[in-house]
């Protein structure tokens, strides 16, 4: 065991002496997996369109508007200054900006004279989207004000008031009323939304975590035939002819060692896609330990058997960073299967990514357990024992 653990640290320290493997280890996977997921929503986004306001009256109708959009569910409202609206809007980083000028009060919006002012992009769907927020919003509030009035021009009719201020408490009153029952008013509009299953089971978020992982891992594993061969050519395999460690203690030393720092990226790109990207991966923790555990092994596996049909270390590498772009591209690393015709996605399930890739959705997107994952696992397993079998009785030490 300790000769075991000898070889396997020896392999860690190599790799990691230089500092730029922390670079393909750790930082390049989280970053693509960032970026390709779409800067890592988390799934209860507001995706209403931004709208930026600029509040210079600052009154009770003023407020009102406001406060109509904000319940909007096309535009999420930003109250900024003038000159951070104007700033934004030339460098184009805002759609649309509303300015609601000082002077709006009751009586301009009950003699239409009221004036707003509204800057749009050209040709932006999203600003023709907030023009028609904006305009229900105005509306609405307009309504209510018209409501109010014509109940006291009524009641005037009937009984005058006995002074201004009567009148003034009872337009207040008739608003609030008017107010209250717009606001109680029935949707025009009900939005149903399909139950018809999606015949595609596609995340954004779930497929990139899951895709990069398999991919950043595999490739690594896969350059354990440039570990062979950079032993080979160094002479230091026939060195251990010189030693009482035999084949297998050397195998399975650097093979452990591998799968060990392989598990221990999987294990932190998992984390990453937890903590940052708020997915499940921590829903079934021992199902996906197996489906991880069989994941590394099979890629080791294929790494220790292509490094015995390769000579030198530049074929190694050349070799491991194809296929394993291959196979993660052909395994639905990078596109779902279901993309792909009928033929191609049997075709593919020779190669352990995709087994990898579809135990990973099993257990991120479906919800499945243990037993979903298990027939993945199994066929992982597979690959590991014939990929193992191959490079045993191919190793060599010259």
């Amino acid at each position: 065991m300790k000769k075991i653990f000898a070889i396997a640290w020896k392999d860690a320290v190599i790799r990691f002496a230089s500092k730029s493997e922390w670079l393909f280890f750790l930082i390049l996977p989280i970053t693509f997996t960032f970026l390709i997921a779409g800067g890592v929503p988390s799934g209860d986004d507001d995706h209403r369109i931004r709208l930026l306001v600029v509040d210079e009256a600052q009154t009770s109708i003023s407020q009102q508007i406001i406060s109509d959009l904000e319940n909007s569910s096309a535009v999420r409202t930003e109250i900024v200054a003038r000159e951070e609206a104007e700033s934004q809007f030339e460098n184009r980083r805002a759609s649309v900006v509303f300015i609601i000028p000082a002077g709006i009060d009751i009586e301009l919006l009950q003699n239409g004279s009221a004036e707003v002012e509204l800057f749009q992009q050209p040709n932006n769907l999203n600003a023709t989207i907030a023009e028609r927020a904006v305009l229900t919003a105005i509306r609405r509030v307009s309504s209510s004000i018209s409501a109010a009035q014509n109940a006291v021009n009524v009641r005037e009719a009937k009984q005058p008031f006995a002074s201004g201020a009567e009148k003034q408490t009872y337009f207040e009153n008739s608003l609030e009323m008017a107010q209250s029952i717009q606001k109680d008013a029935p949707e025009r509009v009900t939005v149903i939304e399909s139950t018809t299953p999606d015949g595609i089971d596609y995340d954004p978020r779930t497929n990139t975590s899951a895709g990069q992982l398999i991919t950043w891992v595999f490739i690594p594993l896969f350059g354990i035939s440039a570990l062979f061969a950079s032993e080979r050519q160094g002479g230091t395999l026939r060195r251990m002819l010189t030693t009482p460690a035999r084949k297998s203690t050397f195998l399975f030393g650097t093979i452990s060692g591998q799968v060990g720092m392989a598990l221990i990226q999987m294990f932190l790109l998992v984390g990453f896609g937890i903590f940052a990207m708020k997915l499940n991966w921590g829903r079934e923790p021992f199902a996906l330990f197996v489906l991880l555990f069989a994941s590394a092994l099979a890629a080791a596996a294929f790494g220790t058997a292509l490094g015995t049909f390769i000579k030198t270390t530049g074929q190694a590498v050349g070799l491991s960073v194809m296929f394993g772009m291959l196979f993660a591209m052909m395994g639905g690393c990078m596109y779902p299967l279901e993309l792909f015709p009928p033929a191609v996605q049997n075709t593919v399930r020779i190669l352990p990514t995709t087994w990898a890739m579809e135990g990973m959705l099993d257990l991120g997107l479906r919800g499945g357990g243990l037993m979903e994952i298990l027939p993945e696992a199994g066929v992982l397993l597979g690959f590991a024992a014939v990929f193992f079998a191959v490079g045993v009785m191919r190793f060599r030490y010259e």
